[in-house]
């Protein structure tokens, strides 16, 4: 139940990040009220995740990232190909910090008075990207040497481990697939999905601050710059292209939470604890029904956060202090055989609540009170997600090593799984296999743990040596993004087709074949006029060979379709 809980905070989480980023995106660009976005934009999903469901995520995800990865390489081709050059935008974003605060409030103002200024808030902090960067290496944008960005880097990294640890999409879609395929699958999904942060913000993001688009830290915090850049370079056509990549990512994700939610709630509590003799169908409807509940939910819900002051940074940036908590017991119950199960509810629930203890008390510290823009700082929120990750893990394992150790076998996992309907399609000897399940568990582990150093410690660590970046290497980090984002786009929508060609061909090859097929008995029915209907006497008996061949055609023709 334990678990069960911060699977659905995770769920919820995610679904209301969607939810305000895209409700305040399609305010800016199309004038709908908030609210009505808020509630309208679920309907996407629920309409054909309920009717479709997992199978149907699946294929629209695809399709859908397709879109989203034309859309990015689109918008890193027009900002560094098309209209500017990266030794361009390495000019702006100097200049950009060269102002002084009075030369800042003269531009952002209504009439060039530093009277008539809204570049500072009512707390006296600046509104606007213009001038030096505070906590970064000579207040520059073109240094990896940043404070705040040190803090988000981390705060990033914990909320990420929850939503993955915690959230029932991922099980699902690995347990949906083969291992081998899973394997692969989240290592090169990973390195794809880093395109969008990477290449996005260094052609978008970037771009904002270069041109000094009079964008507001709130705006941007809404999720606003992406939009913004694309209708200052391309108007309404940019307007629409982010429009249609917000769409796809939404219904992408916000599909895949919808089924997430909907397989606990059908599987771990209606079927656990309501009726353990439930049938498939019958789960399906469970599940066509919550999904429908959890969207009119989620828009309600992401309409009354707006209404609180909290947007989509604010909630990402919260998000590692909720489900941070369970990273580290989940992760030894899974590899630790020592691990303890009560341990492991205690260690989550106890990190969560020092979690927000400590997350409130550097609030009243840094803010002197507590409040939604003093709890949300790099500071406070850095606090909260370590606190929540780290002090769960420790408490874990000294319950599990000194109070209550165990000895679980992995190998009677299977024993304790129940399939409903006993449905193994797909899932033939070599997928049961335990020596492959062994080989893909260490294939994906060694690179795993590869990739996470060099992401993480190695690149990092390369950047430090550069300070503030010279103009030829900001060129190779903006050609490396470009390269990175058209390799995550070509990667993305051809290796699918690759690995799927023999079921591709054989459903093209069955659907060529009833077509020429109804073709001909098209053609043969118009070019032969219809015989005189015969009496029961006139009438010859078929065959029963050529009886037997005509059924063994269509029985063909079927099993192709």
């Amino acid at each position: 139940i334990t678990f069960l809980i911060f699977a659905f905070l995770a769920n919820i989480i995610v679904t209301s990040m969607l939810l305000l980023g895209g409700a305040a995106t399609v305010e800016a660009l199309t004038g709908v009220n908030y609210e009505l976005a808020s509630f309208l934009i679920p309907w996407g999903v629920i309409l054909y995740t309920s009717a479709g469901g997992l199978k149907a995520t699946f294929m629209a995800s695809y399709l859908h990232t397709m879109i989203i990865f034309a859309v990015l390489i689109t918008m890193i081709t027009i900002v560094y190909i098309q209209v500017y050059s990266s030794d361009q935008i390495y000019d702006f974003l100097n200049q950009t910090v060269s102002y002084s605060s009075e030369e800042c409030q003269v531009l952002f103002s209504t009439d060039g008075t530093v009277e008539s200024s809204f570049y500072y808030d009512d707390n006296n902090k600046k509104q606007y990207a213009c001038g030096a960067v505070p906590n970064n290496n000579s207040g520059s944008y073109l240094t990896m040497l940043s404070a705040d960005g040190l803090m988000f880097g981390i705060i990033n990294i914990v909320g990420n481990f929850g939503t993955v640890f915690v959230d029932q999409s991922y099980w699902q879609s690995a347990i949906a697939a083969r291992p081998e395929s899973a394997a692969k699958g989240y290592l090169l999904g990973g390195i794809c999905w880093f395109a969008i942060p990477f290449s996005l913000a260094t052609s978008l993001g970037l771009a904002s601050t270069a041109l000094m688009l009079p964008i507001s830290s709130s705006e941007a915090g809404n999720g606003l710059v992406p939009p913004a850049v694309a209708d200052h370079l391309l108007g309404e056509a940019g307007s629409a292209l982010i429009l249609i990549m917000l769409f796809m990512a939404i219904v992408s994700t916000g599909s895949a939470e919808s089924i997430a939610v909907s397989s606990l709630v059908a599987y771990d509590i209606y079927r656990e604890y309501i009726n353990p003799e439930a049938t498939g169908a019958k789960i399906l409807w469970v599940s066509r029904v919550v999904i429908v509940l959890f969207g009119i939910f989620m828009g309600l819900f992401s309409i009354a956060l707006n209404a609180m002051g909290l947007n989509l940074g604010w909630v990402y940036l919260f998000m590692g202090v909720v489900i941070g908590s369970a990273v580290i017991p989940l992760w030894n119950m899974m590899t630790w055989s020592k691990a303890s199960g009560t341990g492991a509810v205690i260690a989550a629930w106890s990190g969560l609540v020092l979690a927000l203890i400590g997350w409130l008390v550097g609030a009243k510290i840094q803010g002197e009170s507590v409040t939604v823009a003093t709890l949300g700082t790099n500071e406070v929120m850095l606090s909260g997600n370590l606190i929540a990750i780290f002090s769960s893990g420790i408490i874990h394992y000294i319950y599990s090593k000194f109070i209550d150790p165990q000895d679980y076998d992995f190998s009677t996992l299977n024993e304790n799984i129940h399939l409903v309907e006993q449905d193994l399609s797909g899932l033939g000897e070599q997928q049961q296999d335990r020596k492959v399940l062994r080989h893909a568990k260490r294939w994906i582990a060694r690179r795993g743990y590869l990739l996470t150093f060099v992401k993480i410690i190695v690149w990092p660590i390369l950047s430090i040596p550069a300070g503030v970046f010279t103009k030829p290497f900001f060129a190779f980090w903006v050609l490396l993004s470009i390269a990175w984002g058209f390799g995550a786009a070509i990667t993305i929508s051809i290796l699918p087709l690759f690995e799927s060609q023999d079921e591709i061909g054989k459903v093209c090859s069955g659907m060529l074949n009833y077509i020429l097929r109804k073709k001909v008995e098209e053609t043969y029915a118009e070019e032969e006029p219809a015989a005189p209907a015969k009496t029961l006497e006139e009438e010859e008996p078929v065959p029963q060979a050529a009886k037997a061949l005509e059924e063994d055609e269509h029985t063909l023709v079927s099993q192709a379709v």
